[in-house]
């Protein structure tokens, strides 16, 4: 697959609003910065973006992509029955599609649905208590976490119910011998949760490594989380350290925009 020659092909910048393309770039930045910090699995998972508008159409990556590859004019747009809503050369996994068309349908706030099969996230997502409230990285997630159960690759309409459910009015859900899934209002704030979440596993799985006994952060810390996140952040949430990431990607990686 020549993805950059035919994504840019499609000559997609002309042909879309300039709220469309924008909110494209800053998914296609999502995902190089996933490849960026490795928590990537080839060609599977995904990170899914609500276009503004009553039409209810979302952006998705094409299947077969590598997400160092993803770029602004290769994502594909369709609609919640799965069916592509522009011209496109490419697939979309059946399997993402299940999982965040069902939550990008219950909830509204839910523009942007990013989801890793990362070694720390699996890691903890197999075991029986979850998340441990061990590290100050952990209290944010702890503070609007939620569970899945695992029913197999996520292929089946049926499962949609039962992960809606699950998920609630949360921001963080852990799929079961699965990975991490976050939600957010924008792409950033989707982006800040699974760096947090990713980087709340990792430090779980390093201090269970030597048997150690564990201190645990008392709850009514875990409970004031969400004024810790809104005064670390200035209210400012993902947006904060956004910019910040795409200079980096500028930097390094500037072909994401394309």
């Amino acid at each position: 697959m020549n993805l950059m020659a035919e994504a840019k092909a499609l000559d997609i910048r002309t042909r879309v609003s300039a709220e469309e393309w924008r909110l494209r770039v800053d998914l296609a930045a999502a995902y190089r910065l996933i490849a960026l910090n490795r928590w990537d699995d080839l060609v599977f998972t995904h990170i899914s973006a609500r276009i503004p508008g009553p039409e209810h159409h979302f952006l998705i990556n094409p299947y077969g992509a590598l997400f160092e590859e993803i770029t602004a004019s290769s994502l594909v747009k369709i609609d919640l029955a799965g069916n592509a809503v522009m011209e496109t050369p490419f697939a979309v996994n059946p399997a993402g599609f299940v999982i965040h068309s069902a939550i990008h349908a219950a909830r509204e706030d839910a523009q942007c649905v990013l989801h890793t099969h990362t070694a720390a996230g699996i890691a903890v997502s197999a075991q029986k208590q979850g998340l441990l409230p061990i590290s100050q990285q952990s209290i944010f997630p702890l503070s609007s976490i939620a569970y899945h159960d695992y029913e197999g690759v996520a292929l089946r309409d049926d499962e949609k119910p039962r992960l809606v459910r699950d998920l609630g009015d949360s921001a963080y859900l852990i799929l079961r011998n699965h990975g991490l899934l976050t939600v957010g209002p924008t792409i950033p704030d989707a982006f800040l949760a699974m760096y947090t979440l990713q980087r709340a596993c990792e430090i779980q799985i390093a201090a269970q490594g030597n048997g150690a006994e564990l201190i645990p952060v008392p709850q009514s810390i875990v409970d004031s989380a969400g004024e810790f996140r809104r005064t670390a952040t200035r209210g400012l949430g993902g947006q904060l350290v956004w910019p910040g990431l795409l200079r980096k990607l500028d930097r390094i990686d500037p072909g994401y925009a394309e």
